[in-house]
């Protein structure tokens, strides 16, 4: 064969693998997907299940990376996300402060808002919780102890959700924290270390002590069955009411196709036996709220988030 011959050959051959792995159907490698947070969670839980039943239906390597981002928060791991290609190869598993604050807070990554929400599928039972050795067991005795002693307060972050609807209940209830400190874990060891008075936290986190432990309020609408004690914020405050929930989200300009393929796998394992058990066993709320659905709830949310930095700056 001539070399002009070989060359021109080598270059179909080329060109002809080139476009098989353009055609190649997704997924052909390994998916990431990336938990902002330190693993034990419950969205860490239920995000590995989604990738075990993904790897099972489409016979790929999966992994979840967990990105802790200490006094950054979600962040960090957002960015990750959002600076990765858009192919449904790095998905993020994402709490509501990525999507309603992040855009807000001077991160270029994430302003404007890079992502695009697949699903929720939790809603946090998440707390606001003192020690038990603590001199006051309700909102009320709190707000009355802090007017004449200092209460110190741990949080994921100062601009996340939690936070901010704790300090806004705070002040609606005529008190102020003397101090507070963002943790990338808020559990048992926080109370007991005696580092902080009071955490607004993840239920999960503290079910080893919970019978050491008080529950002062619940953020979310609705009380938790397993404090069914202990009212909501929005009993507290109404005009505080917001839910803290999580979801799956990729970069906007990843293929519909793509998306797909995920929502259907992560649709069925909020189904699943051991997902709903999970839900029963910590007073979580797990459900698929479809990507439409999402939308109009970041909208929600971005405007009651609004309303509390207004309170909070009077």
């Amino acid at each position: 064969m001539s070399t002009m011959k070989k060359t021109v050959t080598a270059m179909a051959l080329a060109l002809s693998a080139v476009a098989g792995m353009a055609q190649a159907e997704y997924p052909e490698k390994p998916v990431e997907f990336v938990v902002p947070w330190p693993p034990g969670d419950l969205e860490d839980v239920l995000t590995r299940m989604i990738a075990e039943d993904f790897s099972a239906k489409y016979d790929v390597s999966t992994a979840v990376v967990n990105k802790p981002g200490g006094g950054g928060g979600p962040f960090p791991g957002a960015i990750e996300v959002a600076t990765a290609p858009a192919d449904g190869y790095t998905v993020g598993s994402f709490i509501i402060a990525i999507p309603v604050v992040g855009p807000q807070i001077g991160i270029p990554e994430l302003n404007p808002d890079p992502f695009v929400p697949l699903g929720n599928f939790l809603t946090y039972p998440f707390v606001i919780a003192a020690g038990g050795n603590a001199p006051y067991g309700t909102m009320e005795e709190l707000a009355a102890h802090a007017k004449g002693n200092d209460v110190v307060l741990g949080h994921f972050g100062a601009p996340l959700v939690p936070t901010q609807v704790t300090l806004g209940l705070a002040k609606e209830m005529g008190f102020s924290f003397a101090a507070d400190a963002a943790f990338d874990a808020l559990d048992c060891n926080t109370l007991a270390s005696g580092d902080v008075d009071v955490i607004n936290t993840t239920l999960q986190l503290i079910l080893p002590c919970l019978d050491n432990v008080k529950v002062l309020a619940s953020i979310g609408s609705d009380r938790i069955p397993l404090t069914p004690d202990a009212p909501t914020v929005s009993e507290l405050a109404p005009n505080l009411d917001v839910a803290l929930w999580n979801g799956l989200f990729v970069r906007a300009d990843t293929p519909q196709d793509v998306q797909d393929k995920i929502i259907a796998v992560a649709q069925e394992t909020m189904k699943s036996d051991r997902a709903q058990k999970l839900a029963a066993d910590t007073g979580a709320a797990v459900y698929w709220q479809p990507a439409a659905d999402v939308v109009e709830q970041i909208q929600k949310d971005i405007a009651t988030m609004a309303a509390i930095e207004g309170i909070l700056s009077e």
